[in-house]
């Protein structure tokens, strides 16, 4: 009986050195700076439920290299000196192990400096090419850049045989990156501006501008290069204007918000986003389909609500970064960045990625999806 006691005792012992033992490990940090309120919420906020879900989920299913993981994340307001000063505090003080974030092209510009003086690996979700053209050695992004929407864009207008266009972008660092970006590749497309205007990220009316566009000369569609919730105002304000062309968007609205702030007006929009916005409508053999089909399942079951692609953006980030650290078996940044530009035929929400030294971002032109609103959903374009 006694021998029985000590093995019983010495049973309980061991399971709580052991359990103590797993308590003293040090998780791995993931650092994010998310544009959860502000005029980038809508981009920002699903961004954030997702990184916090799949943290959650990787750690009920006995974490990454048998380490917890942490997110450490703060909300910059859609506001890039705050973007900054967080992404110190994420190197300095939190001492992450590597960086999801920075939801606007102006937010993930001024935290480059930081990441890349600390040997950061660092995920951008923006979408201007500036943040991986040049190169930068510790700056990636799974998503795609404005010139490839641009050109995405003006392939499908010429298919069509639009050759006169407005270009309506806003004056964030994305919409004034995405106008700079579509200017350089129009005449490739044989497609010329007839009004070239401009809107705040903050603006609740452009008629003025959708005036004079209106009065254009030869005018035949209209170019919207946006993102958050002005896209869709000035979607409102172009039918409320009686104004009956084709209008196209960018890669800044993937999103079912974009057509409950449309409302009516919406319909017939075309807009460019991920296969992740129209996963029921994929074909079984398609290679996304899988990878949507989850991430839609795990998200709405999750949240109660439906799926963007900027949280798609989020998953894909992530999760290069997780497949990195795995790979590397070790989260000595270093390594982890090696592996992360390795990245090869990774089948992500967002498309196929091909990382290499001179590409940190891996998307070629057919990534995206030409979408259309039918009947006020997203299908794809015919």
């Amino acid at each position: 009986m006694r021998g029985v006691f000590k093995t019983l005792v010495g049973g309980i012992v061991l399971a709580a050195g052991i359990a103590q033992a797993a308590l003293a490990v040090e998780p791995i940090k993931v650092g994010s700076v998310l544009s959860v309120t502000g005029a980038a919420a809508y981009l920002g906020d699903p961004e954030l439920k997702t990184l916090q879900m799949y943290v959650k989920k990787l750690n009920a299913e006995g974490g990454l290299l048998g380490r917890p993981l942490e997110l450490v994340h703060y909300d910059d307001g859609s506001d890039a000196n705050k973007a900054n000063a967080f992404a110190k505090r994420l190197v300095d003080d939190d001492k992450v192990d590597f960086i999801v974030g920075g939801t606007t092209t102006g937010s993930t510009m001024s935290m480059v400096p930081i990441v890349e003086k600390a040997g950061v690996p660092f995920m951008s979700l923006a979408g201007a090419v500036v943040v991986v053209e040049p190169v930068k050695k510790w700056v990636f992004k799974a998503s795609t850049t404005d010139r490839i929407a641009a050109e995405r864009v003006l392939y499908d207008m010429k298919q069509r045989g639009i050759t006169k266009i407005a270009l309506l972008s806003d004056t964030s660092g994305f919409g004034q990156s995405g106008r700079t970006q579509t200017l350089s590749v129009l005449a490739k497309y044989g497609v010329s501006l007839v009004a070239d205007e401009t809107f705040g990220t903050k603006d609740t009316d452009a008629t003025p501008q959708l005036t004079k566009i209106r009065n254009a000369p030869g005018i035949q569609a209209i170019f919207v290069f946006g993102f958050g919730q002005g896209p869709a105002l000035v979607t409102k304000n172009i039918r409320q204007l009686g104004i009956d062309l084709p209008v196209y968007h960018a890669h800044g609205v993937g999103s079912d918000e974009f057509i409950r702030i449309a409302g009516p007006a919406a319909e017939g929009v075309k807009a460019l986003a991920p296969a992740l916005m129209i996963a029921d409508h994929l074909a079984d053999g398609d290679p996304q389909k899988p990878v949507v089909s989850a991430y839609v399942k795990t998200y709405t079951d999750t949240w109660k609500e439906g799926v963007s692609m900027f949280g798609g953006q989020a998953h894909d980030n992530f999760f290069i970064v997780v497949d990195a650290i795995r790979r590397a078996g070790t989260t000595d940044k270093a390594k982890v960045r090696e592996e992360i530009e390795k990245t090869s035929k990774w089948i992500g929400t967002g498309g196929e990625v091909n990382m290499s030294a001179t590409d940190h971002m891996g998307f070629d032109l057919w990534g995206l999806r030409l979408l259309e609103v039918k009947n006020g959903v997203w299908v794809e374009a015919k």
